[in-house]
């Protein structure tokens, strides 16, 4: 983590106390992916350099993609909180950030492969998400 606020708020919802917002950034190479994953809050992926990436978001029954980077619609998304998410470079390398408020803790984060209904209710309705897990 390369940031985390000094101020603190009370998250609404898992009624503790978390830094503000807390920012990370990370590279990912092509043949690299972020698995399925999903934070309780509001994640804010910008693009910093490199070929644009997808970000996956499964909400439990459908799945929505964001490609951000050059010449795309954008270079900034949001994931919701309570939203699964994963990412892929679409080239060599992606750059970028995630800024996440109220903060990142880990246990207010969980991965996808680690509940088996959700996990399979996916993969039986989107196979073609199956290396994100």
């Amino acid at each position: 983590m390369i940031y985390e606020s000094k101020q603190s708020v009370k998250s609404p919802v898992v009624n503790k106390d978390r830094k503000a917002d807390t920012h990370i950034y990370f590279l990912l190479l092509k043949g690299q992916v972020s698995t399925f994953n999903r934070v309780v809050h509001d994640e804010i992926w910008n693009f910093y350099e490199g070929d644009p990436i997808i970000i996956i978001k499964y909400s439990g029954t459908q799945v929505e993609e964001d490609i951000i980077g050059p010449g795309c619609s954008g270079y900034a998304a949001i994931v919701e909180g309570g939203l699964y998410q994963a990412a892929e470079s679409t080239g060599v390398y992606s750059l970028v950030g995630c800024t996440v408020a109220p903060g990142f803790e880990f246990e207010d984060f969980s991965f996808l492969r680690d509940e088996f209904e959700t996990k399979e209710k996916l993969l039986n309705k989107f196979p073609v998400y199956r290396k994100f897990i």
